[in-house]
């Protein structure tokens, strides 16, 4: 019998290190998934002034796509990171607060490479109505 209570004992301990092995695979995985702001210029702030192409709530980002009227009458198309349901939520954020064809003023840090993507600062909707992007992403330089 003591036999048997060895070889169970073993199985039992297998089990377990396999448990534990894949569990810290898959935080290390959601970890690395995670990226830093770094790509974003954040000491050179740019206003844009757009109507809303497409609003994301989803995780891991919410984006704002905003179409941007140039001089000239040429439209830009921006995509605006910002931060998770979550903590947009917790700084008075709702989902539905931001609709197709909504003029924003939106205040940025714009990608480093130059192409036309952006982390938000602050937004102002339609109504005057302020917000943030919580607190991971920074205050405004400029207004």
């Amino acid at each position: 019998m003591s036999m048997l209570t060895t070889l169970m004992s073993i199985a039992t301990r297998r089990r377990a290190a396999l448990f534990v092995g894949a569990s810290l695979l898959m935080t290390a995985g959601m970890a690395l998934a995670h990226h830093s702001f770094a790509m974003f210029d954040n000491e050179k702030q740019i206003k844009l002034i757009g109507q809303v192409a497409h609003f994301q709530w989803t995780n891991p980002h919410v984006y704002i796509e905003l179409d941007v009227l140039q001089e000239g009458g040429d439209v830009k198309h921006w995509s605006i990171e910002c931060a998770n349901p979550g903590i947009l939520n917790r700084i008075g954020w709702k989902f539905n607060m931001i609709k197709p064809g909504d003029k924003l003023t939106v205040i940025v840090a714009p990608l480093r490479t130059g192409e036309s993507g952006a982390l938000l600062k602050e937004v102002t909707l339609p109504d005057g109505r302020v917000f943030g992007n919580g607190g991971p992403a920074g205050k405004a330089l400029i207004h």
